[in-house]
């Protein structure tokens, strides 16, 4: 069989000679300096003195002073300066002293200490050894989906190209299905879709958010009342509390707090002859049932689950739509994460509308507010006052 990997084995063979190579210079290394610590058994002879040399005469010893400057100490003065027993001596009354080892013992574990310390830089030095060699062969690499001259590439990240084995045609290997055998990941039923029966309950909701959502809805309603009265007067009537409870109970999910509380001061428009019901980014504003009976008509249009993130399909049931533009374009909350997107006829769900993230209905609420008041924009919706109307104009 046609050796397809040469140059593996070229590497192969270089590690095994540089690892004997490196463990030779070590190994000579450590005798060395084990020849060189070692020393004789026997103490070294004395050296006689010469034959007929008459002794050397003792110095005689004086003291000097005769008397210590200081004085002579008394058995007094000596216990009192002598030293103390401290805690830290206790353990070693425990152990009696040992003898200092002798010079046989030393010269052995001398031995065995630098045949240890040898080991130790033998087998960094291969460690070493083996990245310096390979580690230029393990490169993160991609296969690349041309061709040169008929064959396919191996591009790495060095920059070489080298010929990728053809496997197709090794008995060794297995053939590689084409995409026609791959099966599709098939839908389910989504279950958001088909929710469970649930009495209805009227849930509280926070002061703070009701607080916060009605002081911009004040704030429309001025610049509403000024600049737009006949799309003011589309603002509809509060809604029940029971209604959306009943929502609720309908459609399986909960809508966030600031859109309850919304739904609570204005529920949806009401349309005036010949004027554009009041509503946020180009869409009019939808009431409870109006909510319900488009989430029912979303489900039976898709109310298939493709099994990827829910967000990036056409519609699921864990949204909620809250306005409509008449072409089939909703604006919806996310009841999971509570932000706001929208939807388009062709097929596409995005949670930037206007091209910029919205993270929740009462933020939409504040930018409105705040576009209106500033005489701004909300992304690429800019409102403006026309006719006593209000529209959303595409920058």
């Amino acid at each position: 069989m046609r050796d397809t990997l040469p140059g593996v084995r070229r590497v192969i063979r270089s590690r095994g000679l540089w690892c004997v190579l490196s463990a030779a210079v070590l190994a000579a290394v450590a005798v060395l300096v084990v020849r060189s610590r070692r020393r004789p058994a026997g103490a070294p002879p004395e050296t006689a003195s010469p034959a007929g040399a008459p002794p050397e005469p003792e110095s005689p010893v004086t003291q000097w002073p005769p008397a210590p400057i200081l004085g002579t100490p008394t058995e007094k003065d000596a216990d009192r300066y002598a030293a103390k027993p401290s805690v830290l001596d206790r353990p070693s009354r425990l152990f009696p002293p040992r003898q200092p080892l002798d010079g046989a013992t030393r010269r052995r574990l001398t031995r065995w200490a630098v045949a240890g310390l040898a080991l130790v830089v033998l087998a960094g030095g291969v460690q070493a050894l083996e990245s310096a060699v390979f580690s230029g062969g393990t490169e993160e690499a991609t296969v690349a989906e041309t061709e040169q001259g008929g064959s396919a590439v191996f591009v790495g990240t060095g920059g070489r190209q080298e010929p990728v084995p053809d496997y197709a045609s090794s008995p060794d290997h297995a053939s590689v299905p084409d995409h026609a055998s791959v099966p599709d990941y098939a839908s389910s039923p989504d279950a958001d879709c088909r929710p469970q029966k649930a009495a209805p309950r009227v849930r509280k909701i926070d002061a703070k958010v009701s607080r916060a959502v009605n002081r911009q809805w004040r704030r429309i309603e001025a610049w509403l009342k000024k600049n737009a009265p006949r799309s003011h007067r589309t603002l509809g009537r509060p809604a029940k509390a029971r209604a959306i409870a009943a929502a609720e109970a309908e459609l399986g999910v909960r809508f966030p707090d600031d859109l309850r509380a919304s739904l609570l001061r204005h529920d949806g428009t009401t349309f005036v002859a010949e004027t554009w019901g009041f509503g946020f980014l180009g869409h009019w504003n939808m009431s409870v049932r109006e909510i319900r009976e488009n989430w029912w008509q979303l489900c039976e249009i898709d109310g298939e689950d493709m099994g990827g993130d829910p967000r990036e399909e056409w519609w699921d049931g864990r949204m909620l739509p809250v306005g409509a533009d008449g072409s089939g374009d909703h604006l919806v909350v996310d009841t999971v994460r509570r932000d706001v997107g929208d939807t388009d006829h062709e097929g596409s769900m995005s949670f930037a509308p206007g091209g910029v993230r919205i993270r929740s209905y009462y933020a939409l609420l504040k930018a409105t507010a705040d576009a209106l008041e500033q005489g701004g924009s909300i992304g690429y919706w800019r409102p403006r006052a026309a006719g006593g109307e209000l529209e959303w104009d595409v920058r």
